[in-house]
C-alpha cells in the first residue's frame, strides 16, 4: 500500500478521524494500546503527515531542497551556491542535507522533505535504483539529478559527460607516452564510477592499450580509499608495472598522493598523475596537479534555470512532458603531474 491519508488509516483501523490525528499527534489523551496500534499502523501504511495540509495552505513554500552524499566536498559546494543564486532572484531558499554516502540517511532526508512539501529537489543520489526517491517524484514536485544518476525511465539531469572526461584524461597522459597507465576508479554501484571506468577502458582500447586488470582498481570517492587503493598498486608493480594512474576523484587523488610520497616515490618524476576535481583551495601544497575538471558553475547555472522553468510563477508544479538529460562538456587543467617520457 502507497502512502495513505489520515482518512483512509482511520478507516483501515476502524477508529475516527480524531481519535487517529490525536494518537499520532501526542498531544491527547488517547489509551496506549490504541496509541500504539495507531503508530503501528502509520508505520506499515507508509503514512506520512502533510504539514503543509495541516496548516490549511494551499501556496508554494518558496523552498528547493539540495541532498548530497558529501558537502565537504568543493565540487558540490560550488554547484549549490550557483543554484541558490539563480533561484534566490525568483524568492526561493535552499535546504542543504548531507547524507555522508548512506542510502538509508537519502531515504531519512527526503521522507521528511516530502512531509514539508518543499517545492523542487536536486539530488546526488547515493541510491541508483531510484527506490528512495521515487514517491518524491511521483508526488509531481520537479526532481533534478546531478552527479550519479538512477535507473529511471524519465528524470531531469544534468552532469558532465563522464565516459569523455575520462577519455581526456587518457588521452592527456597518452600523448606525453604513456602506455602503462593503471586507474583507481570508483564505486561500480553508482554511475559514476561506471561511466569513469567505461571512459577509460575506451580510450585505451581507441589507443590500441591493452587493459591490465591488475591496474584497475576501486575506492569509494574518499582520501583513505584513495591511499589503501595507490598502496595496492605500488605493492604490485615490480609484477605489474605502471608510468602513470589517472585517480577519478579529488579526495582519492590527494589520498594517493600522499601513499606514493610515503614510498619514497616522486610526482612525476617516478609516476605520472592526473586527478579529477582538483580545486585551488584544496591543492596538494607542493605542486600544482594535473585534473580532468567538471563545469560547476555551468552545471549549477543549469539546474537552477531548469528548477525555474518546472515551477510555474505561483509555485504550482507545471506541465512536464518532456524531460532533460543535459551532459556539459569537461575540460583539462594542466599541472604539474604528468611527465613527458
Amino acid at each position: 500500500m502507497k502512502s495513505t491519508t489520515i482518512s483512509e488509516l482511520a478507516k483501515e483501523l476502524g477508529l475516527s478521524v480524531s481519535t487517529v490525528s490525536r494518537a499520532l499527534n501526542g498531544k491527547s489523551v488517547v489509551r496506549e494500546d490504541t496509541r500504539q496500534l495507531v503508530l503501528e499502523a502509520a508505520e506499515k501504511y507508509s503514512y506520512v503527515p502533510n504539514e503543509i495540509a495541516r496548516s490549511l495552505k494551499k501556496s508554494s513554500t518558496k523552498t528547493m531542497a539540495v541532498v548530497l552524499p558529501d558537502i565537504s566536498e568543493t565540487f558540490f559546494g560550488t554547484i549549490v551556491k550557483e543554484i541558490d543564486r539563480v533561484v534566490a532572484r525568483e524568492g526561493y531558499m535552499i535546504i542543504l542535507a548531507d547524507t555522508h554516502e548512506s542510502a538509508d540517511n537519502e531515504k531519512k532526508y527526503l521522507d521528511m522533505l516530502y512531509t514539508r512539501r518543499v517545492d523542487a529537489l536536486v539530488l546526488a543520489t547515493v541510491d541508483c535504483s531510484g527506490n528512495t526517491v521515487k514517491r518524491f517524484m511521483e508526488s509531481g514536485a520537479p526532481v533534478v539529478f546531478i552527479d550519479n544518476v538512477p535507473e529511471l525511465p524519465e528524470l531531469d539531469a544534468i552532469t558532465v559527460d563522464n565516459r569523455k572526461a575520462s577519455r581526456v584524461a587518457v588521452e592527456c597522459l597518452v600523448s606525453r607516452g604513456h602506455r602503462q597507465i593503471a586507474v583507481i576508479a570508483g564505486s561500480e554501484k553508482e554511475t559514476t564510477g561506471v561511466e569513469r571506468l567505461a571512459g577509460y577502458e575506451e580510450a585505451m582500447e581507441e589507443w590500441g592499450i591493452p587493459v591490465n586488470a591488475e591496474l584497475v582498481v576501486r575506492g569509494d570517492y574518499k582520501c583513505e580509499s584513495g591511499y589503501l587503493q595507490m598502496k595496492r598498486l605500488l605493492a604490485q608493480r615490480e609484477e605489474n608495472p605502471f608510468t602513470a594512474v589517472y585517480i577519478v576523484s579529488e579526495k582519492m587523488t590527494y589520498g594517493a598522493m600522499k601513499a606514493i610520497r610515503e614510498s619514497g616515490l616522486s610526482v612525476p618524476e617516478d609516476i605520472s598523475v592526473v586527478g579529477f576535481d582538483i580545486h585551488e583551495m584544496g591543492m596538494e601544497p607542493r605542486q600544482k596537479l594535473t585534473s580532468v575538471r567538471q563545469p560547476e558553475v555551468e552545471i549549477g547555472r543549469k539546474v537552477g534555470e531548469l528548477l525555474l522553468r518546472r515551477l510555474d510563477d505561483s509555485g504550482e508544479k507545471a506541465d512536464r512532458t518532456e524531460r532533460k538529460r543535459l551532459f556539459l562538456e569537461p575540460f583539462l587543467e594542466e599541472g604539474k603531474t604528468v611527465k613527458a617520457l
